[in-house]
């Protein structure tokens, strides 16, 4: 392990200083806070998820409870009601005369004392298929509709106690539901029927249940829903599906109702000494939305704590890499002999510093060469040796090293005037024949060399040309420059046909692109413009022209060499495709095996 960090430490070395500095900023910064932020937005999520759904649960309780005390207390004084002597007795009697019967009826007070004492009673109603019966306070003779209805065809031949969802209309035409417990009334002596409903109060209900942050729908066995806390629900089925054989049916999940993702929780609620079985639903559709604001804020506050020091960082390593080009730019203008250095460092650190010392290493320097030549050099000597330097250089070889360095000093000299143009023209032609010359002899090159030379190149003609042309270079995001090698010289013969031949009629708005992808087995290198392009017969020539050699044409000779070259040195499946068309611009595709690139 220390190895393979001491290993990345030296491929760190290798980078410029501005690459460094963002790599650190990476590892030190991004990547530990992008870690820490993810484990903390899911804890966070996790945790808000289990409190919303904690308060949900303990609501859907406490609707439970509630109901669970209502019905009860509604079960119990249904016991009273069903068992009362005076009410079984009046009930078994047959009535011949309307006053008889309420006179009798008004004797029966425990109904109206129940109804008034008790908030959550809406009504006590009592259904007798008994014809002498009449409609008079409580009593309801059972007609047709009410015999052949399922929940009094329910009650008569059962016993026990159940509870049944029914619809009531108000007096202004308003439809609105009750949750009633209904039970049949056994008569003494008496062929005929009664059956006891009490109707549970909606709007007690809506008092005891309702929540602002909690919506509850709650139904009855398969009965549709007869409490909501949206009006507009009541009667529609529950939405979420029932199984209604499980006994004691539970659900807790996430719901989209209404295209709102909403926390649910289903539970089931078994009625006091009863068969029935009420489901209690309850929803938040607004902890979804909250616990999403929550996680964006935080997603916010993770960003910043990245962004804010990136930005610190990237001001200051630009800051920081001018000074330390400033210094190199110094050294190397000390190295090739100009002395006439400006201190343009600034400051109290180490840079600074070293600035000085080259300072005072430049000034003694040239206060030894003030020495040297004010005690042994005259006039006339001096010019003397110049002279012998001049035919000496014109007697032998140009140094390559030395003209590259001149060059320098012309560029120098040019950028010291003030003619940044001319500088900037000799800064590239003296990179190109600095690249020509150390690849001379030479048999590859990495193809990050290979491209910084072809843009030297399009640098130099764009100085020639203005604005006819721009050019782009696109490298895929898995292509690895500094690792493919490649012949040199190989890629600005064809990006010089393009420029000379491709563009040749274009005025301005001319465009070079060079692409680099994978495709399959294969590195492909497109160089392409937006000139005239040209037809099937032309396309049909020079495609010949580049496969067969012909010395008497005068055209196509670079990328027939070219096409050569990449086939002596790659193989037969190697070399150079075309593609053209009139008015679309032309492609020239350098198609060469990855495997081939990765071995020097």
């Amino acid at each position: 392990m220390g190895s393979g960090i001491f290993q990345k430490f030296e491929l760190l070395k290798k980078t410029k200083i501005k690459q460094q500095l963002y790599f650190i900023y990476f590892a030190a910064i991004v990547l530990p806070i992008t870690i820490i932020g993810s484990f903390l937005l899911i804890n966070t999520s996790k945790l808000l998820t289990n409190y919303h759904r904690d308060l949900l649960e303990s609501d859907n309780l406490r609707v439970k409870t509630i109901l669970f005390e209502i019905t009860t207390q509604v079960y119990n004084i249904s016991e009273e009601l069903t068992f009362d002597n005076d009410l079984r007795e009046m009930l078994g009697h047959s009535y011949y005369i309307r006053s008889s019967m309420e006179q009798k009826a008004s004797e029966i007070t425990i109904l109206d004392n129940y109804s008034y004492n008790h908030a959550e009673i809406e009504g006590i109603e009592i259904y007798t298929d008994n014809p002498s019966f009449m409609e008079y306070k409580q009593f309801h003779p059972a007609d047709e509709t009410v015999q052949s209805s399922e929940w009094f065809q329910k009650a008569v031949n059962q016993s026990s106690v159940f509870w049944y969802p029914m619809m009531t209309m108000d007096k202004y035409g308003n439809e609105y539901w009750n949750l009633c417990l209904i039970r049949k009334i056994p008569l003494k002596n008496s062929a005929h029927n009664a059956v006891l409903v009490i109707k549970i109060s909606d709007n007690y209900l809506k008092t005891r249940i309702n929540s602002q942050e909690y919506a509850a729908m709650i139904s009855v066995d398969k009965e549709p829903v007869f409490y909501s806390s949206n009006r507009e629900l009541y009667g529609s089925q529950q939405p979420v599906a029932i199984d209604y054989e499980e006994d004691y049916f539970q659900y807790v999940g996430t719901q989209k109702i209404n295209g709102r993702n909403c926390f649910v929780e289903m539970s089931t609620l078994h009625m006091y000494q009863s068969e029935s079985r009420v489901y209690i639903f309850t929803m938040n559709d607004q902890a979804y939305r909250n616990i999403s604001n929550i996680i964006l804020i935080c997603l916010l506050i993770i960003a910043l704590a990245i962004l804010i020091p990136g930005i610190i960082i990237h001001y200051f390593t630009v800051y920081f890499t001018s000074r330390v080009l400033t210094l190199r730019q110094a050294m190397h203008q000390a190295s090739n002999e100009d002395y006439e250095i400006v201190n343009s460092v600034r400051g109290q650190d180490e840079l600074s510093e070293a600035f000085s010392d080259l300072e005072i290493m430049v000034q003694k320097i040239k206060q030894k060469d003030a020495d040297m030549y004010e005690a042994r050099i005259n006039e006339k000597e001096l010019v003397s040796a110049q002279q012998a330097m001049e035919f000496k250089m014109l007697a032998s070889q140009i140094n390559p090293h030395f003209l590259y360095n001149t060059l320098e000093t012309i560029r120098m000299k040019a950028f010291t005037v003030g003619d940044k143009e001319v500088a900037t023209a000799i800064k590239l032609l003296g990179k190109s024949m600095r690249y020509v010359l150390e690849n001379t002899g030479t048999s590859f090159t990495t193809l990050d060399h290979e491209l910084e030379h072809v843009e030297n190149y399009l640098a130099i003609q764009k100085l020639r040309f203005g604005e006819k042309f721009d050019s782009c270079l696109e490298v895929a995001p898995q292509i690895q420059l500094a690792q493919l090698y490649i012949l040199p010289l190989l890629l600005q013969p064809v990006v010089e046909n393009a420029l000379l031949h491709g563009l040749e009629e274009k005025e301005a708005n001319g465009r070079i692109v060079i692409s680099i992808y994978r495709q399959q087995d294969f590195i492909n290198i497109d160089v392409s413009d937006n000139g005239c392009g040209m037809d099937e017969k032309e396309l049909s020539e020079l495609q010949k022209n580049i496969e067969i050699k012909d010395m008497s044409r005068s055209k196509s000779i670079g990328l027939y060499n070219i096409n050569q070259r990449m086939k002596l040195s790659y193989g037969e499946d190697c070399g150079i495709q075309i593609y053209s068309a009139v008015n679309e611009g032309t492609t020239i595709r350098l198609c060469i095996l990855e495997e081939k690139m990765k071995t020097y």
